[in-house]
């Protein structure tokens, strides 16, 4: 039964990762849902977090297979249940909304979002969301003269004990 996974990859710093890892999941027809690469706590070392809809056994030797890359010092992959996870969405709208609409602001504060930069034409707020949140906000700003809006991938640390020695 397929399922969503999270996928955590050390690695070196190697600005060629992306195309190894990129392929194995290419080679297997298989949909990246979601990419973040960051640094970890460890100097040097880079962690890639995947997101992914596949079984367990496919998981199983897609990490398999990511950790024969020489560049890969470890791979796992967690369910949503093991792991504490998030996205941050930013958007703007103009400040013109926020001045006249009380449903905007009831939306904004319903949403807990928090503005980052206000100027005379459009403000902008952020958001962390899990699950299906910011599509339904999404929804509920195109009302109010949405201007823009991205969404960052997921962010997601293992709830128990170390990931990574």
């Amino acid at each position: 039964m397929k399922q969503q996974y999270t996928l955590t990859i050390h690695t070196e710093d190697r600005f060629d990762l992306i195309h190894k890892i990129s392929l194995v999941f290419t080679r297997r027809n298989i949909k990246i849902e979601g990419l973040s690469i960051s640094i970890c706590e460890i100097d040097t070392v880079y962690k890639y977090t995947i997101l992914i809809t596949e079984s367990l056994e496919t998981v199983r030797n897609m990490a398999l297979q990511i950790e024969k890359i020489i560049e890969v010092f470890k791979c796992c992959y967690y369910t949503n249940e093991e792991i504490v996870w998030t996205k941050v969405v930013l958007f703007k709208i103009p400040t013109s909304q926020i001045m006249i609409n009380e449903k905007l602001n009831e939306l904004l504060r319903k949403h807990n979002a928090k503005h980052l930069s206000v100027q005379s034409t459009f403000t902008i707020f952020e958001c962390t969301f899990q699950e299906i949140d910011s599509p339904n906000l999404i929804r509920e700003l195109k009302e109010f003269e949405l201007v823009e809006f991205i969404e960052s991938s997921r962010i997601a640390l293992v709830k128990s004990g170390k990931e990574f020695l």
